[in-house]
Order: structure tokens, then C-alpha cells, then sequence
């Protein structure tokens, strides 16, 4: 398994309401399969905002995530693999991802993700609170500092913020049209915003703009910005130039 340094810190838990996350993360892993569906042939070759992949290679990620998700054997399978191959953690354990699915055509990436997505929210939907209570072994660096996480964070949160993410990924990389409504875009960028804030702790007003959008402020005689919304968290995961308050770092 991989060394990292220790860390005081307690460590982090979801914010959302548990029912609020388990309805995100069964929408986003179904607007996962609508994507990646209206795909034609050639769009899976397109390179994405990830250097090492294009969107077949991140289909394979997506897939090899949502199988952690949908099962305990897998997850330990996966976990255990990534781990003897050392170096970073979560490196490692993508790039285990992507290589058990190379071979696999669209197709058959699209329907082993339309197969085992529903696996996978109900997987997650059952986690007891004592397990999501309970702190990840690996600890993760954020924005130049390693912190722990409570599993219920990773369930909760960064197993839909990062299909989100890859779907703004792919649809940049293709063209293809992005679905974002109020009723679960925005409530998830309202999580990242909401985390944002409390992570670099300093007075704002911030106003985003499209369908994922809304308005945000704390404190006086901080910085105002507008952004796009989705251009926003790109920013904040690392996917774009962020200055200032938007060099703060928000996992996804």
C-alpha cells in the first residue's frame, strides 16, 4: 500500500443530506449511460481534458468505479490490486480500471455501465452509517496537504462528483450536448460551492451562471465573481487557471 504522511485533521465528512445524495447519485449515473449512449463511433477516440485518456479510456474508469461501488468483492478486489502496485493511490487504481476494460468495444462498455450503474446506487444506498462513520485507509492530498476522509464522504459525495465531472469531461471532448437542470446539477455544484467556501474560509460573493447556477456570499469585502457554473468547478478540479479564492482545490 502506498505511504503517505499523517495527518491531525479530523477527517471529512458528507454534508449532504444522506436521501439528497443517493437521489444525485442515482440521476448522474443515468445521465452517465444517456451520454455515453449518443456516442457515435469516433467520438470515443476524442482525447479529453485527462492527458492519459480519451473517452473509451475514460468509459473504462467509469465502469471499473461503479463496479467498487456495486460490490464489496470488487472493491477489495480492485483496492488490494492497486495497492501492490504502489505510488499514488488513486493512480493506480484508475489506471487498473482503465486496463481491465481496454479491450472491450463501446458497446459492450456501454452496456456492463447501463448493467451495473443500478448495482451501484443501490450498493451505496445501503452502506450503513457505521461503515460511512468509519475513515478511508488511503489519505488524500488536497490542495498540497494530505487529509483523511470518512468513507460516507467518498460514498456520498465523491462517487457522484466524479462521474459528474468525466460527463463535462466527455462532453467537452465530443460535443455532445451536457444536461444540466436545477433539480440535480445544481444541487450538487451547491455542495462543491458550499465546501469551496468553507475550505478556504474567506469572505465572497460569487454568482454562477446556466442551469447549474445560483448566487452565494459570506462575510463583507471579499472578492466578487461570476462564472459559468460548470466552468466554475473545472476550475476547482483542477481542469482550468483558477487565481486567488478559485486556487482552492475541491475533490471530485
Amino acid at each position: 500500500m502506498t505511504t503517505t504522511r499523517p495527518t491531525n485533521a479530523a477527517p471529512r465528512p458528507a454534508q449532504l443530506d444522506r436521501v439528497v445524495a443517493m437521489q444525485l447519485a442515482a440521476t448522474e449515473y443515468d445521465r452517465v449511460i444517456d451520454l455515453l449512449r449518443a456516442l457515435s463511433p469516433t467520438d470515443w477516440h476524442a482525447p479529453t481534458d485527462c492527458p492519459e485518456w480519451d473517452v473509451r479510456a475514460m468509459a473504462g474508469h467509469l465502469l471499473g468505479m461503479a463496479k467498487m461501488a456495486a460490490s464489496i468483492r470488487q472493491n477489495m478486489r480492485q483496492t488490494r490490486a492497486a495497492g501492490r502496485r504502489g505510488g499514488v493511490f488513486i493512480d493506480a487504481l484508475t489506471a487498473l480500471q482503465v486496463e481491465e476494460h481496454a479491450d472491450l468495444s463501446p458497446r459492450e462498455l456501454v452496456e456492463r455501465f447501463a448493467a451495473v450503474a443500478p448495482k451501484a446506487a443501490k450498493g451505496r444506498r445501503r452502506a450503513p452509517g457505521f461503515v460511512r462513520r468509519r475513515t478511508m485507509p488511503q489519505l488524500q492530498l488536497v490542495n498540497g496537504q494530505d487529509e483523511s476522509w470518512q468513507i460516507g464522504y467518498l460514498i456520498d459525495v465523491i462517487l457522484t462528483r466524479d462521474p459528474w465531472m468525466h460527463r463535462i469531461d466527455i462532453a467537452r471532448a465530443t460535443g455532445a450536448a451536457l444536461s444540466l437542470t436545477p433539480d440535480h446539477d445544481a444541487v450538487l455544484v451547491d455542495d462543491v460551492v458550499r465546501e469551496w467556501a468553507a475550505r478556504h474560509g474567506q469572505p465572497y460573493a460569487l454568482v454562477l451562471t446556466g442551469a447549474a447556477g445560483g448566487r452565494w456570499s459570506s462575510g463583507g469585502g471579499g472578492p466578487e465573481l461570476e462564472y459559468d457554473a460548470v466552468e466554475f468547478c473545472r476550475i476547482l478540479a483542477r481542469r482550468g487557471e483558477g487565481d486567488g479564492l478559485l486556487a482552492t482545490e475541491v475533490p471530485f
